[in-house]
């Protein structure tokens, strides 16, 4: 009678059910991560895959859905390499299937003609901005692109559906991507910051002081200067696209585990 008396009392609370999860803000949003190259100035380096990895790893646990999202590496040292044309064509893919929205980031190197994409490939600014134009004509987009002087892409994809992060200015070098380092710099405090930002405003303003901190801590000159635009139209849709909430990683912060600092462009 005892046991039937608890079991009876216990009941009520094993049927109870988890409140579901809130619907993610990003739900029908294309989402793109793409690493552009994988050497160093002498050798093969894992910077930019390691960030490939772990944005990935990132966004989705941000609100990301897995089934709307591609990401590649453009290295030819692995079994079943991805050429550019044919990340290009799965992007194109991804963006047709998924349309409320687009994010993009592309980590690689710069030069202050445009971004390597794959073996002796170089994206332009102007192929950049016709390329998103194709993928993403008018739906809200969040584009980012980690290289040295990859502030040459904010004028020409500039637009008021649109929101532009870069690693550095259009005349600067970004750091991080030696044989040493885990990821590129400005990767790595997004990668950071991610999990305690609430939106993309809030994400590009923490990455924006973890690099300045670093780089000041390391005395690196000049300072990169991540660069952020954001169009009309974006201003007021941002704040109303927040990140899943996260609790923060445990452990040492991710951008300041990275040895001996180099350019990353």
């Amino acid at each position: 009678m005892i046991g039937l008396t608890l079991l009876a009392v216990a009941l009520p609370c094993a049927a109870q059910t988890a409140t579901p999860a809130p619907a993610s803000r990003f739900a029908g949003w294309a989402s793109v991560i793409v690493a552009g190259d994988w050497r160093s100035h002498t050798e093969p380096i894992q910077a930019f895959d390691n960030a490939r990895r772990d944005l990935v790893a990132g966004f989705l646990k941000a609100g990301f859905s897995r089934a709307d999202m591609y990401d590649a590496t453009l290295r030819p040292d692995v079994p079943d390499p991805v050429t550019a044309a044919a990340a290009v064509e799965a992007i194109a893919a991804t963006t047709a299937r998924a349309t409320r929205g687009c994010l993009i980031y592309f980590t690689s190197h710069g030069a202050p003609e445009g971004m390597v994409f794959g073996p002796n490939r170089q994206i332009s600014p102007t192929m950049m901005a016709q390329l998103v134009r194709n993928w993403c004509p008018d739906r809200p987009t969040v584009l980012v692109v980690s290289a040295c002087f990859s502030g040459i892409f904010v004028d020409g994809l500039a637009a008021p559906n649109r929101m532009i992060i870069t690693a550095a200015r259009r005349d600067r070098t970004s750091f991080g991507c030696g044989a040493d380092a885990t990821y590129p710099y400005f990767d790595g405090c997004i990668i950071d910051s991610l999990p305690t930002a609430s939106d993309f405003i809030a994400l590009a303003n923490a990455t924006r002081a973890c690099v300045k901190r670093r780089e000041e801590a390391e005395a690196l000159t000049p300072g990169s200067e991540p660069q952020v635009s954001i169009g009309s139209t974006m201003q007021f849709l941002l704040p109303t696209l927040r990140f899943t909430p996260q609790a923060p990683p445990g452990g040492p912060p991710v951008a300041v585990a990275a040895a001996t600092a180099r350019p990353a462009g």
